[in-house]
């Protein structure tokens, strides 16, 4: 007799979470109405000479990603076969905005038209649903890709790089 109802205390339990999972979708629907705008801001931003390099190349690191058809958790698996590729969008773009000066924010905002309000409302639900410890750790990834980059330039490696590449003749 317990066994049962522990069983159903369970499934009422399992029934209670996908409900209130289904509601929190529901919330992203008017972040969805917003996303042609989002995408125009972070397209005005990435062409923005004055926003920073790293977080470029992580969006770029995004997109190749999506772009190389490799995944972790491969496309034929129905529903969570996109999970992943939502994931890394995702956290790319919440690690780029996160890396936008306040006062180029700002200046875009205004030249595109998009409330502030529902701008920062809509990332803070989204950052809500990011688990901590994986956001944590993809927030040092443009400090590494600084620290590569400069690596890069101290070595005098770009020249080097390039003619590997394009298996030019070496540069003398």
């Amino acid at each position: 007799m317990a066994r049962t109802s522990e069983k159903r205390r369970r499934s009422r339990s399992i029934r209670g979470a996908s409900a209130t999972r289904m509601l929190s979708l529901l919330a992203f629907l008017p972040v969805a109405s917003r996303i042609p705008d989002y995408v125009r801001l972070i397209t005005a931003l990435v062409l923005d000479d004055r926003m920073p390099r790293e977080r470029k190349v992580l969006l770029g690191a995004a997109a190749g990603y999506l772009a190389l058809g490799r995944d972790l958790i491969p496309d034929d698996f129905p529903l969570v076969g996109g999970l992943d590729d939502l994931i890394v969008v995702v956290l790319a773009v919440d690690v780029f905005i996160d890396g936008v000066p306040q006062d180029l924010l700002d200046e875009k905002l205004a030249q595109l038209d998009i409330d502030r309000s529902a701008f920062e409302r809509d990332v803070a639900q989204i950052r809500r649903l990011t688990p901590g410890p994986v956001r944590r750790t993809i927030r040092r990834v443009p400090r590494l890709i600084s620290d590569a980059w400069g690596a890069i330039s101290r070595l005098d490696l770009g020249p080097r790089l390039r003619t590997w590449i394009n298996r030019e003749d070496p540069i003398t």
